[in-house]
C-alpha cells in the first residue's frame, strides 16, 4: 500500500524533471554535445563536397592551359581563390546532408533515445542543431558579402591576365552603358592597380549625348577615361556640337564628366551577377532603375543573398524530422533518402518561384518568401506528429 501511495509522486516527479529539462536555457551540455556532432559530420560532408566541386573545375580549366601564359600553376592557383565562392554555394547541401546524417550517427547509437530519456523534446533537439547551423551560416554570410567576392575577381583578373598578358585588375570589352540622357562605349578597358591606388581606364570612348526630345545633341570621342572620385578624367577629347544648321567641333586635350556612373556598374554589366556581393548588387540596381534599365537579374541575386541564411535554416528544419523516429521504420538509410528529396524539393520550389517573379515581375521577396514559409509549415507538421 505504502508503495502505491508514492508511485503518483515518483511519476509527479519524473514528469516535473522532463519538464524542466525542456524548459532549461540554452544551451547546455547536451545542446553542445549535439552541436559539436553536427558541426562536425557539416563540415565533412562540406569538404568532401568542395573537394569534389575543386576536381571538376580543375578539371574544365585544363582546356585553357597553353593560352597565353595561363599554365597549370596558374590552373591550381584560379582554383584556390574560387574556394570560397564555391565553399558558400555548396553550404546549404552539406548542411542539409550533413545534420541528417549526424542525426542519424546519434540514432544509431541510441544516444537520441538517452537525450529522450533525460526528457528533451525533438523540438529542443532541433533547436540545438539549429542553433550549431546558424553558426556557420553567419561566416559564410560575411565570407559571401566579403571574401568570396574579392578573391574570385582576383582569380578571374589572374586568369584573364595570363591568357592576355596584360598585368590588370580586371579586363572589360565591349563596354556599353547609359546615364541619364548619355550614353557611353568603350572599345575596352581595365581596372588598374597603381601606387595603391585602384582605378577604372577606358580605352576609344564615344559619348553619345541626346536631348529630351531625343535628337543628338554632341558626339564625343575620348582616347582614354580614368574613373576617379566625383567623375571622370577624359583625355584627348574631341567633341562634335550638332546644332540646327551646323556642326561645330572642338578639341581638348583632358575634360572633367561629371557622373554617378562608377567602376562598380560597369563591372556590374560584364561580372555575373551571382557572383557580386550585395552592396555591389545594390549599387548595379540603383544605377539601372535610375536610368530605365532592366535590374530584374540583379534584383534576383540581391535578394537571394538576404535570403540566404533564412534559406539555409529553414531547410534543415524542414528535414530535420525524417532523422527522428525508431531505427526499424525503413531503417536510416530511407529517412536520409527522403530528407534530402525534401531538402531538394525545396530549391525546386523556391527556384520556381523566383522564375515565376521574373516573368510576371511581382516582388521577389515574396517569390523568396512563399516556399520558405510553406516548408517550414510542413516541418510544423511533421515535428507536432512526431515529437513529444
Amino acid at each position: 500500500m505504502a508503495v502505491l501511495h508514492r508511485w503518483p509522486a515518483r511519476q509527479a516527479q519524473g514528469e516535473s524533471r522532463r519538464r524542466s529539462a525542456r524548459l532549461k536555457p540554452f544551451p547546455k551540455i547536451h545542446d553542445i554535445y549535439v552541436g559539436r556532432v553536427v558541426l562536425g559530420t557539416v563540415a565533412l560532408t562540406w569538404a568532401v563536397l568542395a573537394g569534389l566541386d575543386v576536381m571538376l573545375g580543375l578539371v574544365s580549366e585544363f582546356g585553357d592551359i597553353g593560352k597565353g601564359k595561363y599554365g597549370i600553376s596558374e590552373a591550381f592557383v584560379y582554383m584556390a581563390l574560387s574556394i570560397p565562392r564555391r565553399l558558400y554555394y555548396l553550404f546549404p547541401y552539406a548542411a542539409v546532408i550533413g545534420s541528417l546524417m549526424a542525426l542519424g550517427q546519434l540514432a544509431a547509437t541510441s544516444e537520441l533515445t538517452a537525450l529522450r530519456a533525460l526528457g528533451l523534446s525533438r523540438r529542443r533537439l532541433g533547436l540545438a542543431v539549429a542553433g550549431a547551423l546558424a553558426l556557420m551560416t553567419a561566416l559564410m554570410v560575411v565570407n559571401g558579402e566579403s571574401v568570396a567576392p574579392w578573391t574570385q575577381q582576383r582569380a578571374d583578373a589572374l586568369k584573364s591576365g595570363a591568357k592576355s598578358g596584360n598585368t590588370v585588375v580586371a579586363q572589360y570589352t565591349g563596354l556599353w552603358a547609359r546615364e541619364g540622357e548619355t550614353i557611353l562605349s568603350a572599345a575596352g578597358g581595365q581596372e588598374r592597380e597603381r601606387n595603391g591606388e585602384r582605378f577604372l581606364e577606358l580605352n576609344g570612348v564615344n559619348l553619345f549625348e541626346f536631348a529630351p526630345d531625343g535628337h543628338l545633341k554632341s558626339l564625343a570621342h575620348a582616347r582614354v577615361a580614368e574613373h576617379r572620385p566625383g567623375g571622370w578624367l577624359l583625355r584627348d577629347v574631341t567633341r562634335n556640337h550638332f546644332e540646327e544648321r551646323s556642326v561645330r567641333q572642338e578639341k581638348v586635350a583632358e575634360e572633367r564628366w561629371k557622373s554617378q556612373l562608377d567602376a562598380a556598374a560597369l563591372a556590374s554589366g560584364t561580372e555575373r551577377p551571382r557572383y557580386l556581393s550585395a552592396g555591389d548588387l545594390r549599387r548595379a540596381i540603383e544605377y539601372r532603375k535610375r536610368n530605365d534599365l532592366d535590374a530584374a537579374e540583379f534584383e534576383e541575386h540581391y535578394w537571394g543573398r538576404w535570403f540566404y541564411p533564412i534559406n539555409v535554416l529553414a531547410l534543415c528544419l524542414a528535414a530535420v524530422p525524417f532523422a527522428f523516429g525508431t531505427l526499424r521504420s525503413g531503417g536510416m538509410g530511407k529517412r536520409l533518402f527522403i530528407g534530402i528529396v525534401f531538402a531538394l524539393g525545396f530549391w525546386l520550389l523556391q527556384t520556381q518561384f523566383v522564375k515565376l517573379a521574373t516573368v510576371y515581375k511581382f516582388d521577389y521577396r515574396i517569390a523568396y518568401l512563399l516556399p520558405t514559409m510553406i516548408m517550414l509549415g510542413v516541418s510544423s507538421f511533421l515535428f507536432r506528429r512526431r515529437s513529444g
